[in-house]
């Protein structure tokens, strides 16, 4: 099988280096290298220039606002985002509920919603999980209850990333109590966060971020109009979203990124007088884990070329997950290995206790021990690792 870039594919690429090299904002550029946050401000600031040139939604269909790129495609400007430092838009509006409302939703709630999606003006949050419905997410509790025109919601979702900027929240909800499956009694639905009713909580995380809320539901009255499909087909409509969250979930891209990252600190950290990158034991464990990201980035190619060519994945995805999820983590374990001391999560600043320059790193090594606390979750969301296991051994031993 031919994995090397076609003419086309080479000349695509191209063209997606000189926008980014020429759109790409610098402030934007170097909080991503450095490791840091953005801001909404800059979040939504490149979703307009993306949006501006037509290639916020890429995986739409063409008459909604897509590309029409190919999944190689796809993969190219997704690894050329990140070694240019551009971040990727966020998937809740783009890759979660936009093809939801293409494919569920009514011509109403598309002219509606869409425009705001592909311009990044409207910021959604994704209500899914909840602290007794995470991985067994048919178990959730929220309710809507329909009452005239209104649903009347109650309940608590969780792990709701980003949900302090959100404008809208698309949530799964219980409208049948009663149903012979928990499956069957959920619905899909659309509500404002600014509704009297709804209040964000902030959750800090280990790494001492707030990136994750809770947020609570008390009598919020949401038009029925809100409601996407059917009522009681919300499950149907989660599974199709779920499999659009693991587009990219590998993160090829950004482990590739990570490990030119990781060797030019190596190279430059000393231990017994030489450069990091020369001692045995580190060695061994960089070579380990650049070999597994080469075979991972080799089979997502491969899986790629299958989808163009119509062919099913099957369990490729899963497994693409799996090792990719366990790449990355391995990657910032080395990254805070070779930061040694400056991984502290403290940083003294200047005029502090104890402050010298020789005691200060860099931001990215200071940022490497939040990070690496950071990417233990990647295992869990979007379908933990044991649940992958498990669909691979289904679709491939069939149990």
């Amino acid at each position: 099988m031919e994995l090397s870039l076609t003419e086309a594919q080479t000349s695509f690429r191209d063209d997606v280096i000189a926008f980014l090299n020429e759109s790409l904002p610098e402030d934007i550029k170097e909080t991503q290298k450095s490791g840091g946050h953005l801001t909404k401000e800059q979040h939504q600031r490149w979703h307009k220039i993306l949006g501006d040139k037509g290639w916020s939604t890429p995986l739409w269909p063409e008459e909604h606002g897509g590309t029409g790129w190919s999944p190689v495609e796809y993969a190219i400007w997704d690894e050329e985002c990140y070694r240019t430092g551009a971040p990727r838009v966020l998937p809740f509006s783009v890759s979660m509920l936009g093809p939801v409302l293409i494919n569920f939703g009514n011509d109403e709630q598309r002219d509606r919603f869409l425009p705001g999606i592909r311009s990044g003006e409207d910021w959604w949050a994704q209500g899914f999980s909840e602290p007794g419905a995470g991985s067994d997410l048919a178990s959730l509790k929220t309710t809507a209850v329909l009452e005239g025109d209104h649903y009347i919601v109650n309940g608590q979702k969780t792990w709701t990333t980003l949900g302090q900027h959100g404008d809208w929240i698309f949530c799964l909800v219980r409208t049948d109590a009663n149903a012979a499956k928990p499956q069957t009694g959920i619905s899909f639905i659309l509500v404002d966060m600014k509704s009297p009713g709804v209040e964000v909580r902030p959750i800090i995380t280990l790494d001492g971020s707030h990136e994750v809320n809770e947020v609570w539901f008390t009598d919020v009255k949401v038009p029925a109009e809100n409601l996407v499909g059917q009522e009681n087909m919300g499950w149907t409509y989660a599974k199709f979203l779920l499999q659009n969250e693991r587009i990219g979930i590998a993160g090829i891209g950004q482990s590739k990124e990570q490990l030119v990252s990781l060797k030019r600190l190596a190279a430059s950290e000393q231990k017994n007088g030489k450069p990091l990158v020369e001692d045995q034991s580190f060695r061994a464990k960089l070579s380990e884990v650049e070999i597994e990201l080469r075979a991972l980035d080799l089979t997502n190619k491969r899986m790629l070329v299958e989808t163009e060519r119509g062919m099913d994945p099957g369990p490729v995805s899963s497994m693409l997950k799996i090792r990719g999820s366990e790449v990355a983590q391995r990657l910032f374990e080395l990254k805070m290995e070779a930061s040694g001391l400056y991984a502290l999560p403290f940083q003294p600043e200047a005029g502090d206790p104890g402050w010298n320059d020789e005691l200060v790193g860099s931001l990215a090594q200071a940022r490497s021990a939040p990070h690496y606390l950071n990417t233990r979750k990647i295992s869990i969301f979007g379908g933990s690792n044991e649940i992958q296991r498990s669909i691979i051994s289904k679709m491939m031993l069939g149990f």
